[in-house]
């Protein structure tokens, strides 16, 4: 069973990043995903096309936090990480 705490984080940190509401994102997710393992964000998929693009480092932490969404949102429940790993990678890589 999933749990609902990871679940939860997934959905708040990409409504953050994208400034939407899950329910608006729904449709766009297989493609948000798919342009985040190729390594590519482009600018009108981060929600405001009026915000500058970040520097490499925001983006870099921008990154991290779609993949680690992405992580607590999987269908693959072996897949799921632990909130002690997100909170671990977050703390490592963001601080």
């Amino acid at each position: 069973m999933r749990n609902a705490n990871v679940y939860r984080f997934g959905v708040v940190a990409l409504e953050v990043v994208m400034r939407k509401h899950l329910g608006e994102l729904i449709a766009s997710l297989p493609t948000l995903f798919a342009d985040y393992a190729n390594d590519y964000l482009v600018p009108t998929n981060m929600g405001d096309s009026e915000i500058p693009l970040p520097p490499s480092q925001v983006e870099k932490h921008v990154k991290l936090v779609l993949s680690l969404s992405r992580a607590c949102l999987n269908t693959n429940p072996n897949e799921i990480p632990t909130m002690q790993h997100v909170s671990n990678r977050l703390m490592k890589d963001l601080l």
